[in-house]
């Protein structure tokens, strides 16, 4: 259903987003080390995740990841079309599986309907040996970020709340990495 009000939404057009997404990238190379960037098609509902050997440009694959339904327009590639990975889960701390050390910015610890839950997620990677910190904001950013969480006005006020909670987790990521 997200994808088909993505498909039908009026939005910018994909190039100007596509545009602005690469204005933001420091550089248009996917980096030396393994990044996982999701998306999920559309139409058929598939989570995909994209990597430096998929083939797909790194602006394409951050625009899919970055096309929140109904916001921005879903990305073209190849013969389909994708949206923001966080349709799935907000965190996808799954694909972390086989890491030692997991650190998991977690934007919001809400999922809806069948998304695969942050604590399931975090239980799994836990019970197979990795030290995990999650990180989400406190009661201070959730009020400095709003109900609206792609609101540019709040982003100054959002910023600051984050860099404030950092001293608070601090010594729970280190842990993770000591």
């Amino acid at each position: 259903r997200l994808g088909a009000l993505a498909l039908s939404a009026r939005t910018p057009s994909e190039q100007s987003r596509r545009a602005v997404i690469a204005a933001r990238l420091p550089s248009g190379r996917w980096p030396a080390r393994r990044l996982l960037v999701t998306a999920v098609d559309a139409v058929s509902g598939e989570f995909v995740v994209f990597d430096a050997d998929s083939g797909v440009p790194l602006v394409d694959a951050v625009g899919a990841s970055c096309a929140v339904p109904g916001v921005w327009p879903p990305v073209t590639i190849g013969p389909r079309r994708y949206v923001d990975g966080g349709v799935r889960s907000p965190v996808n701390a799954d694909l972390a599986a086989g890491c030692g050390q997991v650190v998991v910015l977690a934007p919001t610890r809400a999922a809806v309907g069948p998304m695969p839950r942050l604590s399931a997620q975090v239980a799994a990677l836990r019970s197979a040996g990795a030290r995990v910190a999650v990180v989400s904001p406190d009661r201070a950013a959730r009020a400095a970020i709003g109900r609206n969480v792609l609101d540019p006005a709040r982003r100054a006020a959002s910023a600051r709340a984050g860099f404030a909670q950092a001293s608070a987790v601090a010594g729970e990521v280190a842990a993770v990495w000591a």
